[in-house]
């Protein structure tokens, strides 16, 4: 019996545009990441770098790269957040038939435009039992480390734990610590349809 709904962000709750960053950064003729920057990447998701450091090193690399271009870049994947779907997390959280957790590989730089761009962000972060975001808890998905800081902030049975996520691997990884997952379709399928996708589970 699922006691506890674990929930993703981006592509679950917030619609993203994955290839948009790069498609952007293609304007100032960056064509691919180094691997340098993309080890950097993960690094300022875990919390590990400040966003001044991490805008310096595209900049060190990239010296083109102005400051606001390479924000703007940065955020570009960002699309919107319709409110429906906060809708249907607060009325799960009004109910409180379960513990209602967000668990999140999400940067500084990008939870900034959210809270300037999501008008009702703030009451959907109430809506949670916990709110728990990668650079702030210095762990990042699939880690296997960061389920498991999650099992044992809450003492958790991972029998009793629904994780959504929409990147297999990270469902995957879950998976693996006997989590039950949804890795969930963003192009056909919808959060808010949860107990109809996952009704075996309820």
């Amino acid at each position: 019996m699922i006691k506890t709904i674990i929930f993703d962000f981006g592509d679950v709750f917030i619609n993203l545009d994955k290839p948009a960053t790069m498609r952007e950064m293609n304007k100032y003729e960056i064509e691919k990441l180094s691997e340098n920057l993309m080890d950097i990447n993960q690094q300022y998701e875990k919390g590990l770098i400040s966003s001044e450091e991490f805008v310096k090193s595209y900049q060190s690399e990239h010296s083109q790269l102005q400051t606001e271009h390479f924000r703007n870049s940065w955020n570009a994947i960002l699309v919107d957040f319709p409110e429906y779907r906060y809708q249907f997390l607060k009325k799960l959280s009004e109910e409180k038939n379960y513990q209602l957790i967000l668990l999140s590989n999400t940067n500084e730089i990008h939870i900034d435009w959210v809270k300037g761009n999501v008008p009702f962000f703030e009451d959907f972060n109430a809506c949670f039992d916990a709110f728990y975001l990668s650079h702030e808890i210095n762990f990042r998905k699939p880690d296997a480390e960061i389920y498991e800081f999650v099992l044992k902030q809450h003492d958790l049975k991972p029998q009793e734990c629904l994780f959504i996520d929409d990147t297999k691997e990270n469902t995957d990884a879950a998976e693996n610590l006997g989590i039950y997952t949804w890795n969930i379709e963003p192009t056909r399928e919808d959060v808010i349809d949860l107990f109809t996708a996952k009704k075996e589970l309820f």
